[in-house]
This record gives structure tokens, sequence and C-alpha cells, in this order.
């Protein structure tokens, strides 16, 4: 099977790590996992996405997030905002490793924009209701799975990795929209940063809290382990200092120098908005 087609089990790989269970969860798919495990003394829910062969939906059998992943996503989500509702609030790690939404004709006429909708905006909700949201990307974080599943993150981490790719588009699918090669696509990235797919050029774009170097992606040895640990507790102390919105995405060096025009648009508008 070429790598192109692959299951990618690193999801698996570090939520098993770093929770010490497999995170079955009843009544959900077998391609969410969910679990609570200590991080610094504090119980912390883990959730991932992982291939399931079996899949019903043939469409997200790679580790997609299908119709079935994103309302247990968001299913699980909003169980932890409900259990915590009357008191201290846990934090919740997305493990990303995701290639993409599933693309068909089954998830399109069941409505995956409003499952995937439904997921995002429970993150969002967690995030704006005190929950510490920390996005730890350990394999691919594309198109609309990443944006229902980690995106809506006060923090995002990221282990420093050539298996680690962010982008809205899989290289595939970008040349035959765009009709250029595969190759061609590589070389714009190299000059122009929001085009490209490593995770060093999506670095400087601001978004990134961390990049965590150093780290045996594949298959981690214990002080792998506690150096995401230690990594994940710094990000969630970091959330409990600031406000509950994304606005540490534009504020950053990176942001401002990469990001200047995009920033200038978002204040025109809050200007214009704000006098209306």
């Amino acid at each position: 099977m070429s790598a192109q087609h692959s299951l990618s089990e690193r999801g698996r790989t570090w939520f098993r790590a770093l929770t010490g269970t497999d995170g079955m969860v009843a009544h959900a798919p077998r391609s969410v996992r969910a679990a609570d495990a200590a991080l610094g003394g504090k119980q912390t829910r883990f959730i991932a996405v992982v291939p399931d062969p079996g899949n019903r939906f043939p469409r997200a059998r790679r580790g997609e997030v299908g119709l079935d992943e994103a309302w247990a996503l968001a299913d699980q989500v909003r169980a932890v905002m409900h259990d915590d509702r009357d008191g201290e609030r846990r934090p919740i790690v997305a493990i990303v490793d995701v290639p993409s939404q599933a693309y068909g004709r089954s998830e399109e006429l069941l409505g995956i924009h409003l499952a995937c909708a439904a997921a995002a905006d429970a993150y969002a909700s967690a995030r704006l209701a005190g929950h510490a949201v920390i996005a730890l990307l350990v394999g691919g974080a594309m198109s609309g799975a990443f944006l229902a599943h980690g995106y809506q993150a006060n923090r995002i981490l990221a282990l420093d990795s050539p298996a680690v790719m962010v982008h809205a588009m899989g290289k595939q699918a970008a040349a035959r929209i765009t009709r250029r090669s595969v190759t061609e696509l590589e070389q714009l990235g190299e000059r122009i940063v929001p085009m490209a797919y490593d995770i060093h050029s999506y670095a400087q774009l601001g978004l990134l809290h961390r990049l965590i170097d150093g780290v045996n992606a594949d298959t981690p040895a214990e002080a792998d382990v506690e150096r995401v640990r230690a990594e994940l507790l710094s990000a969630i102390a970091d959330v409990r200092t600031g406000a509950p919105d994304l606005t540490s995405r534009w504020a950053s060096v990176a942001a401002q120098a990469t990001r200047a025009a995009s920033i200038e648009v978002r204040r025109r508008l809050t200007e214009q908005w704000d006098a209306a």
C-alpha cells in the first residue's frame, strides 16, 4: 500500500501514550476515542479520531472526520461541559491526526456540514465556558477535519515532524483544483507561506503556540511523552492567564510579520462594525 493511502496510527499512538487506555466509548463509533487522564495532578479529557477500516462509511475509514465522527466529537465535548457546569472546568486536549473530512455522496446528503459545524461549535463553546482547550497536532491536520477537531482550541501545539502538515486541502486535490502539478504547488509554498503544508511554515503564520522538537512522533519513549505532557501543562497555564477568545493568534510576533494585511483588515472591519 502506498504511503498516500496508508493509515496513520499517530493519533492512536499518542492517545494511548497520554491516557494509558484505548479510550473506547460506549454508543460511539470506534473511530472516536475519549478518556480522562491525570495531567499535572488534575483530570483532563483527551479526545482523538483514529482510523477504522470497518467504518460503515467507506469514506471515513482512514481517520477522516465523517458524519459519525463529527457528531461523536460534539457529543463528547458537550458531555464534559455538562458534567463540569457546576465545578472546575477540565482541560480538553484534542489529539489531531486527521487527513480530511469524509467526502462522499452519503456525507453530503446526510449533512456533513452540519455535523462538522456541531463539533466546531462544541469546542468553541467549551473554550468560551472556561475549559482550556488545547490542540496537539501529531500528524495531519487537514481541511474541514481540522476545523471540526482542534482548530477552535485556545492554543495549538504541534510535534516538529515532516508528517505534521496543516492545510485547507490535500496536495493532490489542490493540484487538480488549481490545474498545477504537485511539484509546482510545493515550489509556490516555498515562496508563499500560506500555500505551504509543512508545520514550520504554519508556525510562521502565528497560529501555533508551540512547536515541540526533539520528540519521536511515531514511537515515543517515556521521555518524549513526559516532554509533551509538560508542554500541554504549560499551554493550559498560559490559557488560564488570558481571555477565552483567539486574539493570541494575531497578537504574536510571527503573526504581526506575516499576516499584517489580515490584521489590518480585521482592525478596519471592527472599526466599522463598532461605528454602525
